[in-house]
Order: C-alpha cells, then structure tokens, then sequence
C-alpha cells in the first residue's frame, strides 16, 4: 500500500471509531515505504523494500484498556480488531497511571518530509552504492556499507476529538573499510532528511583515509588523556552513545524517584542546576531545518521547541502525561532528536591546536557501568590517532574506555561546528583527561 494521504488516512480511522462501543478509543496508523542496499567486500550482497501499513487500536472502558493491531482495511477486518482490543480491555486490570486520552492539539508544521527522498529508487541506491565500491577497488581496500531509506507518514485519532497526521522521510548511511591485511580500518556514517545533500563516495572516501592512515598502529600507555572525538563517537552507535545516554536520562520520573544522576539527595530533581560547563547548551526543534522531526509524540502530545540546558543549567526534563500531571510539572514529551550548540572549527583546526592528545573516530560497544552517574564503558575503533603539536602523528592501538558524560561535558577544551548524525546535530568536542583503562586489540 502506497503511503496513504491525510484524508485517506483519516477516513480509515474515522471509520474505526464508529465501530467502537468504549469509553475511549484511538486509533492509529503507521505506513512505511522505502529499501536499502548492504555491500560487503565491494560487492552488492543484498536488497530489499519495504512497503507496510498497520492499525493499532486501543480501547478503553473507565481505566482499563486493550490493544490491538491489523494491516488489512476491509470493514470485517476493522470491526474485528475494534472487538479485539475491546474484549482485551473488558479484561484488563485498572491502571494505577490512568489518564484520560487527550482531546484537539494543536502541531507545529515540521520540514520532516522531502519529495527527493520518498522518491528514491533502486537505481539510486544501485548507482550511490557503486560510487563506494568503485572508490574501494580503485585504492585496493575493502568496503561494507549499508545504504537504508523510507518515506513514512503517522495519523491518529480519537473519539475525543483529536487528530494528527505527518509525513517523513530518512536516508541512513554508513561504511567501514578495511585495509588489505585487515589491520587498518576507518568509519562514516551520515543521516538525511533530503537526498540531495548525500554523496556516498564522499563518505566513503572519509572512511578509506582513516584505514589507509591506521595502518601501523602503535601501543601507548592507557590513561587519562585531552582526546578529540568525532561526532559518531558521541552519538552514532546502534547500541548506545554518550550524548545520547545523558538526553534519554532527563526523564523526570527517574529523577524523582531517585534513579538518575538528576535526582537530588532527599528528593525531586536537580533542574535548575548548573552541571556543566558553561559552554553546554542543547535543546530540540521539531522544526529545525538540520534535523526536523514529527510535530507530536507518540501519545499524541505537541512537540515545541525546547531547551534541555542552557549554558551548563538543567532548564528542562521530559515525562509521561501521568508523571507531569502526579507532579504538577510542565507536561513535556521526549524529543525526537537534540541539538549541541557548537562554534565554527572543524575537526582538523581542533587538531591543530592540540599539543598533546588522542582523536577518536568513534566508540562501539558501549555498556552502562552506573547509571546514576552515568558512567560508561565502550571502545575505540576504526581509526584512533596519536596527535603531537597540532599534528597526527601515527596511529594509535585502541583502548577501552571508562568515563561519564557529566565529567565529560565538565571537562571541555573546545566545541568545534555542529554535524547531523543520528538524527542530531552534534559538534566534535575536545575534551581534557577521558579516561581510558587498557588496550584493546580490536581494529
């Protein structure tokens, strides 16, 4: 199924609530179109597409509720999934958090979707993966990337009145080259709203010159060093990353009861305290034309902008509509993504004025060690450089690492110009005494 319009959509959803007998009830849909493209050494190994669109239903009789889901659209099949979700919440037990659904809303209008993007074919993912492999055979080295994108749109409604819908669009990208002899190896990744700002042989020849510059590798003692690190060293990692383990720990909830590195010793939170440097501001816009996002959360709430900290200060925390309404605090949803505020210098003028330090192309496999002072363990990888009097001076054996980013951001040298990754805009940072505690003899 194409990616259905607002009336389309609408006109699905208003026909699910006439078959409802309970209390309340939303419904939501959810469509995906889109594909990807995987090479692995500099070959295509596979292809895919992906075209779905789903229901969820829930239901409510005072404060119980049920859900239930389908993707077919027929009367029979909507009228059963209404009763299914219905016989669910006859059954359910009361929920302790109960609140009731919201009524109209009113959204911001966000740039989130791009006519470029939803248009992509497999030719363009064909032709973009070519350029990386081409690139790869020309310097002898050997690439596996992985090239995704959809077009999508989300639409809710409820028997209260309110009612939402928004289309998207996302391109992700990222590749790893490896040397011949495997002992080099480097890293790009990217993320985009609107294809016509990416260029896969761009990428991929970042990452060819980090591998082609690892090889030789050399031990130095661990410790504690002034390192530079990249932006996918602070947010682009599929399992966790340091920046955006701090934003996921600006639930109030977890503040309050005690639970985060924001609660405060006897209770509540430490909003409006100052626990960074200065120099430390980062908020989210779903309308930023960097990174623009849906206008509302999942449960229906308005995004707007906001700021999380400003200039070192807690300024805001996010919650549950249960949690802000117990605590009689602002009712703010999560953000779809956040924004560093950063200066104008690049990575290679953060080098430059370095005497002594480590630049780090990126972390992986990064655990919690504790979560209330949010400590962290991962590692280096993909190209991790010894820098010497505003210069690299050779590649670096990697390490692992232990640090927090509370310290981390109580510790900055410098910000350099903010990136999109992950979903974010994130500048490279030089950060004094990072912690690293042993070698690692990952590549």
């Amino acid at each position: 199924m194409m990616i259905l319009s607002k009336d389309e959509a609408q006109a699905i959803l208003t026909k699910v609530l006439s078959f409802s007998t309970a209390d309340e009830c939303e419904a939501t849909l959810n469509g995906t179109t889109g594909g990807n493209i995987r090479t692995a050494r500099n070959t295509v190994s596979t292809a895919g597409a992906i075209d779905n669109v789903s229901l969820a239903v829930e239901a409510r009789f005072g404060k119980r509720s049920g859900i239930a889901t389908c993707n077919q659209f027929d009367d029979a099949t909507l009228r059963r999934c209404v009763q299914r979700a219905e016989e669910i919440a006859r059954l359910a037990p009361e929920s302790p958090e109960y609140v009731p659904m919201l009524g109209p809303q009113q959204y911001p209008s966000t740039p989130a979707f791009a006519a470029s993007t939803a248009g992509i074919t497999p030719d363009f993912r064909a032709t973009q993966a070519a350029k990386g492999m081409a690139l790869c055979d020309q310097k002898k080295v050997s690439s596996a990337a992985f090239l995704e994108d959809e077009a999508g749109f989300v639409a809710k409604r409820n028997k209260k009145g309110l009612e939402a819908y928004q289309q998207y669009t996302n391109l992700d990208y990222s590749v790893t080259v490896r040397t011949p002899d495997g002992t080099g190896s480097g890293y790009a990744a990217a993320d985009f709203t609107d294809i016509s700002k990416f260029d896969a042989g761009r990428l991929t020849q970042i990452a060819a010159d980090k591998a082609t510059s690892s090889v030789g590798a050399k031990a130095i003692e661990p410790g504690k060093y002034t390192v530079i690190l990249e932006p996918a060293a602070l947010v682009a990692n599929t399992d966790a990353s340091l920046l955006g383990a701090l934003m996921n720990a600006f639930d109030a909830r977890s503040a309050d009861e005690g639970r985060s590195f924001l609660s405060k010793k006897g209770g509540g939170n430490r909003k409006g305290e100052k626990l960074f440097d200065e120099r430390v501001t980062i908020y989210s816009d779903p309308a930023s034309a960097d990174i623009p996002s849906l206008g509302f959360a999942g449960d229906g709430r308005p995004r707007q902008k906001v700021t999380w900290i400003e200039k070192g200060v807690v300024k805001n925390l996010f919650s549950s509509r249960f949690w802000a309404q117990k605590q009689g605090i602002p009712d703010i949803p999560p953000p779809g993504g956040f924004i560093m505020t950063g200066g104008t210098q690049s990575t290679a003028d953060l080098i430059k004025s370095t005497q002594k330090g480590i630049l780090v192309t990126r972390l992986w496999y990064i655990r919690p060690v504790d979560p209330q002072t949010l400590l962290y363990t991962g590692l280096t990888r993909d190209g991790t450089f010894y820098i010497e009097n505003g210069k690299i001076k050779h590649p670096i054996k990697n390490f692992r690492f232990n640090e927090s980013p509370i310290i981390m951001l109580n510790n900055l040298e410098a910000i350099g110009r903010p990136q999109r990754l992950g979903g974010n805009l994130v500048p490279p940072l030089k950060i004094r005494d990072f912690t690293f505690t042993s070698l690692s003899d990952a590549i």
